[in-house]
């Protein structure tokens, strides 16, 4: 254990969290969302909800404040104005760590191609419908 770490943080996440560079993204992602063979590195969070993790990964995390919207969420198929109220918890969590940043949606292919590219998917065990959402890692600036 280690203090002021968010124990939900596996080994395997907190490494790639370090490892990833500034315009990195990393997707967590709901027990529905095809993670294996997108390509990058899966990590394994079943016992987590997507906003447990979004959380805690938010706990360390900086989010791009060079972009317009460095946390993205897989818009509902065929209706893409809905928000389904796992982006209510999206946003809250969002505010608390960044109250700059803008959450915005992207269309589902969209977003998997998005995913393909990214430094690593934290598939969570979320039951919840859309709980899929894309982070692009900041940078943190010196005082």
């Amino acid at each position: 254990m280690l203090k002021n770490i968010p124990a939900i943080l596996s080994p395997d996440l907190l490494y790639a969290l370090r490892a990833m560079g500034h315009g990195d993204e990393i997707a967590i992602v709901d027990a529905n969302f095809p993670a294996e063979y997108l390509g990058p590195e899966v990590i394994r969070a079943d016992g987590s909800s997507a906003t447990d993790v979004l959380n805690a990964v938010l706990a360390l995390l900086p989010l791009d404040d060079f972009v317009d919207h460095a946390a993205i969420a897989m818009a509902v198929v065929g209706d893409p104005n809905a928000k389904p109220p796992i982006f209510d918890e999206f946003e809250q969590i969002i505010a608390k760590h960044e109250p700059a940043a803008k959450f915005s949606t992207i269309e589902r292919f969209a977003f998997y191609d998005r995913a393909r590219g990214a430094s690593a998917v934290v598939q969570t065990g979320e039951g919840r419908l859309y709980g899929n959402i894309l982070l692009k890692k900041g940078v943190i600036r010196q005082s």
